[in-house]
């Protein structure tokens, strides 16, 4: 297998260092902007069959000229990459990876990649990905669906989690910010109800769970759940639905109030003699406050929890992954859940575990037993629960 890997910060560097240990991946061309970064993180790595190449993503024409060296290509770079990015390789004949959310020009893409043989599979790292591969298996499973939570979270161990904000930073901090305005669609008592971006933290939206060894946690909504719910085809059934985020308690408050008073808007305001964007000013005080010490773990979950009737009986499924920060490699339990499933979905699509071409899902499209299989054999594991409601 030839791959090549665009993007290589945190999410990006499990990605290599799962792909250096696979045997039947032959050659990775790595690129980013940062080449003495991702050349100092090889030289760890101690393996001779990653390529690092300087790269500015903005010329199209070189990225061209590395699809042709690869048979599929992993993209972890900003989102706004993604469309032209996408398209190059469905022109240029190679299979597609990333892990973030579907824009709605990859339909018409994914026609043509299916007409060519390809595959695109986007939402393919941790949330969403994992979360939606468990998510169609758990709602595969029952015979009518009444009620889909679906819970993705990152935050610091309980010994980590020291300041004032008892969180810190696995995942880019400027899409962290831009998820605390987004907005959201979720269903209660049977109707869908739009969640505006500024009140998802609202004590109103947000409820307590319980996880074991951690305790209470918030959840608040995060993302459309109706889409997903549509694309099952249950969504009649569900009497209440949600996509939700967790965080350590007390972390909607404040960013609640912060919301509220204009802190996370991008509209730039006069300051002095210049302006200043205000998420820009929460992201760049922040940021370096908020960073893992090196002997400091973060947590990563999935937690999907459905109900509804199997055999005539009222069942519920609850499957959840947990994972922590693997100290010895320096990997983030996020960097890990993210980069690790977006190497697992190429190695996948090549080795023809994944048959279909066109635009993919990780609802419908990805056999969970190999899927699963692939993350234990990393380390992560997926746990089934299952019971009367």
């Amino acid at each position: 297998m030839r791959i090549l890997v665009l993007g290589t910060g945190l999410q990006g560097r499990a990605t290599l260092h799962d792909l250096a240990r696979v045997p039947t991946v032959s050659h990775v061309v790595a690129a980013d902007a940062d080449l003495a970064g991702l050349t100092r993180y090889l030289d760890r790595l101690k393996t001779t069959k990653i390529e690092p190449v300087a790269l500015d993503a903005h010329d199209l024409d070189r990225v061209a000229g590395l699809m042709r060296k690869a048979e599929a290509v992993i993209v972890l770079l900003p989102v706004t990459f993604h469309v032209p990015i996408t398209r190059l390789a469905v022109q240029n004949g190679i299979h597609l990876v990333n892990s973030s959310y579907v824009p709605p020009e990859f339909h018409e893409l994914g026609q043509e990649a299916a007409a060519r043989g390809l595959a695109i599979l986007p939402e393919f790292g941790f949330d969403p990905g994992i979360d939606l591969v468990v998510a169609g298996q758990a709602l595969r499973e029952l015979d009518e669906v009444h009620e889909f939570y679906s819970y993705g979270a990152g935050f610091p161990e309980p010994k980590a989690a020291g300041g004032p904000l008892r969180y810190k930073i696995s995942w880019t901090f400027e899409g962290v910010l831009k998820s605390y305005v987004r907005d959201a669609l979720v269903i209660r008592e049977g109707k869908a109800v739009a969640v505006p971006g500024r009140e998802i933290f609202a004590p109103s939206n947000i409820h307590m769970v319980n996880m074991e060894s951690y305790g209470d946690l918030e959840a608040y909504p995060n993302g459309n759940v109706v889409q997903y719910l549509d694309a099952m085809g249950v969504t009649a059934t569900v009497k209440n639905a949600g996509r939700f985020a967790m965080r350590w308690p007390g972390h909607c408050a404040f960013w609640y109030a912060l919301a509220r008073l204009g802190f996370l808007d991008q509209a730039p305001i006069p300051v002095g003699n210049g302006s200043i964007v205000p998420r820009d000013f929460v992201r760049r005080l922040l940021e370096p406050q908020l960073q893992y010490a090196e002997d400091e773990r973060d947590v990563a979950v999935i937690r999907v929890d459905v109900r509804g009737i199997k055999d005539g009986r009222k069942r519920r499924l609850l499957y959840q992954v947990i994972d922590l920060r693997d100290l010895a490699s320096g990997l983030l339990a996020m960097n890990r859940t993210v980069g690790y499933t977006a190497s697992i979905g190429a190695q996948m699509i090549l080795r023809g575990d994944i048959e279909k071409r066109g635009l993919l899902s990780p609802l419908t499209d990805i056999p969970t037993d190999v899927f699963f299989t692939e993350l234990r054999q990393r380390g992560i594991m997926v746990q089934r629960d299952e019971g009367d409601w």
